[in-house]
């Protein structure tokens, strides 16, 4: 009985111990390191200018308007989850269409010929496919640069500025591989327009 006693004790004891370390003090510690060293990564990397936040350069927004630089198709769903406030919560999605089945056809189709009108003078004889498909995550910030430089043309004469210009802002903010070998180059899209808006200058 006496040993049951001990054991019970020391497991218990051993199971206080483990919970303080591992539940508190470790996540103190990881928070205080990420908040010391990696700040902006760890506050969700928000680009802020002058006080204004104008979103995370992690998650995409959906641009329409012929003076930005259009992303990925986005697939927010504003449906499903609201808060305790009865206010609705916005997720991204992927359409989980399967890419043999008509209606996913028939999408890809529209967003081609919308592609097409937006960028009459493109000079590249296709559309880089990521601009006409969603990403898993429904809200991905890059495009490749190839999807980027499509749309130079537009960009140049909406916002009235040199084709190399446009080139400029471009470059500064793609983005090389991994180690310059693993993965592939992207450009974020909201960096990119902000640039253009004269917004971000750094």
């Amino acid at each position: 009985m006496k040993e049951t006693k001990k054991v019970i004790g020391r497991a218990a004891i051993l199971f206080f111990v483990m919970m303080i370390l591992c539940g508190l003090i470790y996540t103190l510690v990881v928070t205080g390191v990420s908040q010391l060293f990696f700040r902006d990564k760890a506050n969700g990397s928000i680009i802020e200018v002058n006080g204004v936040k104008y979103g995370s350069e992690l998650l995409g927004q959906q641009f329409k308007d012929p003076k930005h630089l259009w992303g990925r198709i986005v697939l927010p769903d504003v449906s499903t989850y609201t808060d305790e406030e009865g206010n609705t919560l916005m997720y991204g999605l992927a359409s989980n269409k399967t890419p043999a089945g008509e209606e996913y056809a028939e999408a890809v189709q529209e967003r081609v010929a919308m592609i097409q009108e937006a960028n009459p003078d493109a000079t590249m004889d296709s559309i880089p496919v990521e601009l006409v498909t969603a990403s898993g995550s429904g809200l991905d910030p890059d495009i490749s640069p190839a999807a980027a430089e499509y749309q130079v043309p537009r960009l140049a004469k909406e916002n009235g500025m040199t084709e190399d210009e446009v080139r400029d802002v471009i470059r500064k903010y793609t983005k090389g591989k991994f180690l310059g070998i693993l993965g592939e180059e992207t450009v974020n899209v909201l960096k990119v327009n902000l640039a253009l808006e004269g917004i971000l200058k750094d």
